[in-house]
């Protein structure tokens, strides 16, 4: 990968591997880097400061390893830390760097997807907090009513292993009953955690049969493909040998058990600093 860019993947812990498992399945040929700064997760009740100073210092990382494209495959660092990464930082590295988030791939479909106008969103604290995806919702569809749950034990269930325990049941219902409560006539669903695939099962069981549910992956993975095609200058500079490396700010064995969880299978890691 030493003659040609590659696509970098960012995020806090392991959910982005589900963004990034997607991307690979739809444009298998470009080359990729993963980065999880897994020895700093949870980023999801950290401070806006923080959040930022942490996903700068991943993105500034992988433009080291030759990364010309970054996707932020977290909500927390699309919501905390991309819009001042985009204003106040790629303006001094060059006009070649870009830095894609994924909640306005996630925002613009909605529209289309809704008829009641009711949306409910389902993410971290830190995600609910900002406040970010009803910012991009009502600059798109200012018609549309969004109502967030904060889901807090949904991704220790997940990176636990305990994804498809009878235990999980009691959380996932409970949060998705107070979502219905605030307002029951939500027709769509969006998961605003990419940890929350892997409780997919389980959420579309305690849904009403009529409600929707939007799962990130496919829809980052579509808005890659439409992006590289409209800027060919970025996809012509990409390698294309299928490949994709495994980056942890933690111990790599670890990542790699906990990795296997999310992807089925197993991968080699390595640890870097950042």
């Amino acid at each position: 990968m030493a003659s040609k860019q590659v696509i970098g993947v960012f995020d806090s812990g392991y959910g982005g591997l589900t963004i990034l498992q997607e991307i690979r399945a739809l444009l298998p040929q470009y080359d990729y880097v993963y980065l999880g700064d897994n020895a700093r997760t949870p980023y999801g009740n950290r401070s806006f400061e923080v959040v930022y100073q942490f996903t700068r210092q991943a993105v500034l990382k992988l433009f080291e390893m030759q990364c010309q494209l970054v996707i932020l495959a977290c909500n927390t660092a699309s919501a905390k830390a991309l819009r001042t990464i985009q204003q106040h930082d790629l303006p001094a590295l060059g006009s070649d760097k870009r830095v894609l988030g994924i909640i306005r791939p996630t925002t613009e479909m909605i529209g289309s997807l809704t008829k009641t106008r009711h949306v409910g969103l389902l993410g971290t604290e830190g995600t609910i907090s900002s406040g970010s995806y009803g910012m991009e919702t009502r600059k798109l569809f200012p018609d549309i009513v969004l109502t967030g749950q904060a889901c807090p034990m949904w991704v220790p269930l997940v990176e636990n292993g305990e994804a498809a325990s009878d235990g999980a049941d009691y959380f996932v219902r409970q949060y998705i009953d107070a979502l219905l409560q605030k307002d029951p006539d939500i027709d769509l669903v969006v998961l605003a955690c990419t940890h929350y695939p892997l409780l997919y099962d389980k959420i579309r069981r305690y849904l009403p049969g009529h409600i929707q549910i939007v799962n990130q992956g496919p829809l980052v993975a579509h808005s890659l493909q439409d992006y590289l095609q409209r800027h060919q200058e970025i996809a012509q500079n990409l390698g294309q040998n299928g490949r994709c490396a495994y980056y942890t700010t933690e111990q790599s064995d670890k990542f790699a058990r906990s990795a296997s969880v999310f992807l089925q299978r197993s991968v080699q890691a390595s640890h870097l600093d950042i």
